[in-house]
Parts: C-alpha cells; sequence; structure tokens
C-alpha cells in the first residue's frame, strides 16, 4: 500500500499534457487582411493603364524603335552578334566543329553581301558546306526578330571580324534582299538552295 501511494504522490506532481485550446484569429487582424486584400483588388482595377508615360513606362517596342531612329544612333553590329549569334558561332567566331559552321574565312560570310543577308532574313535548315566541311543542322530566321538596319550591321561586324575582310553591307541592300526573297517562307535548304544565290 505505501508504494501505491507513492506513485500516487508522483502523479500529483506532474504537470497536465499540453493540449491546443480553440483560440480563434482576432477580428482586429481578419479586417485589417480584408481590408488591404479589398485596397489591393481596388488598386488594380482603378488604375488606368493609359496614364501619363512619366506614372509608369507603357512605351511599345514601335515607340523606342523610332525614337532610337530619330535620334540617329548607329547600331552596334557587334553587340546584336552577341546577343543573337554568339551561342552557335561562337565569340571567335569559329562555330562548334561538326555542329555549327564557322564564320570565320566562310565563304558565304564573304561571298556576296545580297546572299549574306537572305541567309539571315531567312535562316537554313540541311547540309550546308562551309570550308570543304559538311554541317547539318538549322539556322534560325531573323527576318521578324531583326531590322533591315540590324542585320546589316551584324553582316558587316561579322565580314569585318574573324579573319574576314569582306565590304560594309548597307541597308538598302537589306531591304533590297528582303523584298527579293519575300515569296521564300521556308529556311534555305542548305548547298542547294543557297548555290543559287552565289
Amino acid at each position: 500500500m505505501p508504494q501505491d501511494l507513492e506513485q500516487l504522490d508522483a502523479q500529483k506532481r506532474e504537470m497536465p499534457e499540453p493540449y491546443e485550446s480553440y483560440r480563434p484569429v482576432p477580428k482586429l487582424v481578419i479586417a485589417i487582411v480584408a481590408g488591404m486584400f479589398l485596397w489591393a483588388v481596388g488598386y488594380i482595377l482603378l488604375s488606368h493603364p493609359g496614364d501619363d508615360p512619366a506614372l509608369g513606362d507603357s512605351r511599345t517596342t514601335a515607340d523606342l524603335m523610332a525614337r532610337t531612329a530619330v535620334a540617329g544612333a548607329a547600331v552596334d553590329g557587334a553587340q546584336i552578334y552577341a546577343a543573337q549569334c554568339v551561342a552557335c558561332h561562337q565569340a571567335t567566331g569559329l562555330g562548334l566543329p561538326g555542329v555549327f559552321p564557322p564564320l570565320a574565312q566562310s565563304e558565304w560570310v564573304n561571298g556576296k553581301d545580297e546572299a549574306a543577308a537572305k541567309i539571315l532574313l531567312h535562316g537554313i535548315t540541311g547540309s550546308l558546306t562551309v570550308a570543304g566541311k559538311t554541317y547539318n543542322g538549322a539556322m534560325p530566321a531573323f527576318k521578324d526578330k531583326l531590322s533591315d538596319a540590324e542585320i546589316a550591321a551584324v553582316l558587316t561586324h561579322v565580314r569585318s571580324n574573324f579573319g574576314n575582310s569582306a565590304g560594309k553591307v548597307e541597308e538598302a541592300t537589306v531591304k533590297a534582299a528582303r523584298a527579293a526573297s519575300a515569296a521564300q517562307a521556308a529556311p534555305w535548304n542548305g548547298d542547294a538552295d543557297l548555290n543559287s544565290l552565289q
């Protein structure tokens, strides 16, 4: 019996097991959160996207292109090359052996400027021979990505770098190439089509 009393005394000294009681979120916190949510929704619905540009940049690509043309800023072919071409043709212009053809000492780069413009405008797919080596891949079309001035600038950059010494490509040449090949919907079919351009 004394042992039972000792156990009972030990149990009495124990604190009760913790438990979660029902504690609702205070009404003030709910009101603040609901108020902030309603304010945010109202702000989005009542904001005017056509407001003065000083209140936020709502310029379109056409606006930016027009301002560049008015300012007469020269297009940087090296910058376009770095943004559009370097992933495949590399910073050295040597391409990747067996995968992407080199631009250095390429007969397509150093050939007729109008042919080079047509290549950039429509891209290439299929078998292409560059400097005696055959490449079988695809090059994207840039007719919808780059303007005539940008294509002329990047072609001029490529034709005067990487050991190439071909002449400058004029914007008018690219414009003429775009008009002459307007019916070309698909990329050029490698050597089969490009040989007729040279």
